[in-house]
Parts: structure tokens; sequence; C-alpha cells
């Protein structure tokens, strides 16, 4: 299992336009990145590859990174950052399957799979495949399972990838707070590698307009404000789950510069060998 982190920002990025602060003025002088998330797993054994979420910068990842483009796909959840990047797939692909959960979501009232198959129904490559949380689904030779986590007001789904053959196993946190239901940590449980939302360090919970939430026992933030965990939720994460290895992933520019590009905080462009 090879993975490729494609895109390693949150929602705007690293530089983000127009910003003029001192992460992203750092990020301009040593040419380096983080566009919106995306992630790349390719199966050594089987020649196939599988994209994790639509990265509006999907053509631009694609082309930097010099990957195959994939035989599958999964959406996460519906906001832009992981979805927009759908629309790539016009006179790219002949046909592509995209994996998406198929649990209605009371804030809208359809399921993941039924709003991307709704807003990209003029892409007919595509092919929706509405798929049950929790139950194991074999995509490019690998067992993928979606977990449910928690992004208010959305759902949203983490999901971990496994190679039945040699026991390569890769976990998303997704965009989530660290409130991760039980059942769900424990299909992310024992990764070599884990991919774990990370928006911004703890310290900066109090420039949020409610703060931080789930506290550990010295009182430090472990979720900031109700969407994402901060830095070291993230980490508490990576502990609870029996990560191999870790990398923090949905970084916001929020981040100090002197801590911005530091482990194990990750960046565009890495790959990993499982």
């Amino acid at each position: 299992m090879r993975v490729t982190l494609l895109g390693t920002g949150d929602t705007t990025g690293t530089p983000t336009v127009g910003c003029e602060c001192d992460t992203c003025e750092t990020a301009r002088e040593r040419d380096i990145e983080r566009t919106r998330f995306s992630v790349h797993v390719e199966n050594d054994r089987t020649g196939e590859s599988l994209l994790v979420d639509f990265s509006p910068d999907f053509r631009y990842q694609f082309l930097r990174e010099s990957v195959a483009l994939p035989d599958a796909a999964i959406v996460s959840h519906i906001h832009f950052d992981h979805l927009d990047g759908l629309g790539n797939v016009f006179r790219v692909f002949d046909s592509l399957d995209v994996y998406a959960a198929d649990e209605t979501d009371p804030e809208i009232g359809e399921s993941v799979a039924e709003t991307v198959a709704g807003d990209y129904d003029y892409l007919d490559a595509v092919t929706v495949q509405p798929t049950t949380p929790l139950e194991s689904t074999r995509i490019c030779g690998f067992d993928v399972t979606l977990v449910p986590v928690d992004h208010p007001p959305l759902v949203c789904y983490g999901l971990a990838i496994e190679d039945p053959e040699t026991g390569a196993k890769l976990s998303l946190s997704g965009d989530t707070s660290y409130a991760i239901p039980q059942a769900s940590r424990e299909v992310l449980a024992d990764p070599d590698l884990l991919l774990a939302d990370a928006i911004v360090p703890a310290e900066l919970c109090d420039a949020h307009p409610i703060g931080g939430r789930h506290e550990d026992e010295e009182g430090v933030a472990r979720t900031f404000g109700t969407k994402h965990m901060t830095r070291e939720g993230a980490l508490a994460l990576a502990d609870d789950l029996g990560a191999t290895q870790t990398r923090l992933v949905h970084i916001a520019h929020f981040y100090p510069a002197d801590d911005a590009f530091v482990e194990p905080l990750a960046l565009d462009g890495e790959t990993y060998e499982l």
C-alpha cells in the first residue's frame, strides 16, 4: 500500500489566498504548501488506486504528484473542500465508481451518496455506490470501512483501509471532534498509519467563539469549537488507537509560524509505504 498525501490543508489551504500572516509568508519563502484535503492510496498488488475525497485542487495535485488517476474514490462528507473537485472527472474519466455513505443525514434529509448523485448527475462517468457505514467493502483490492465521526451539523465519516493479504492498515479520522464513537474507534484501531484532523493547536481555542471542548485531565482542549480536533486531541486519539505512525492533516494557517511546519504536521506530497 502506497499512500500519497495530495492535500493536507484545511478549507483555505496554506498559504491562504490574500493572507500575509507569518505562517503563510514562511510557506511562500520555503516553497511549501498545504492544499485542500485529499489522499491517494495505491495497491501495489493489483495496480489499482483509490482516492479519498475530491479536493478543489484535484487537477493541480495530480499534475504535481504524477500519481495515477484513481480506479475508485470515496467521499467522506459534503463540505466543498472534500467534494468540489469531483467536477474534474468531466472528460478525464471514462468511468469512476464513487463510494459514499448511505445513511440519511437528519440535517438535510438525504445521505452523502444521494447528495453526490444529485449534485453531480451531469457526470455520466460517475457511478455512485451507496455504502453502509461500519460494514467492510472491497474496493481496489482493499477492505474499506466507513465509520461515523463527529463533525456537526452534517454527518461525516472517517475510514479504515486494510490490505487483506499483507495486513497493512491506514486509518483516517475524517473531519471530526475528539468525540468519535467507540464503535468507530474500534474499526480505526491499530493502524500502521493514522491521518488525523488537527486544525489548530489547543492554545488557540480561546480565539474560538465557544472555546475548546473535551479537555484532558490537565484541562487541555482536544476539540476546537465543535467540528475539529486540536493538535493535542489528534495526538491523544493516536495514543487511544495505538497508531504506529501518525501524521496530522487538515492543518489551518492559524498555527504560529514556529509550529506550523514541524513534526508530526504533514505537508503535501509526503508518501508512505505500508
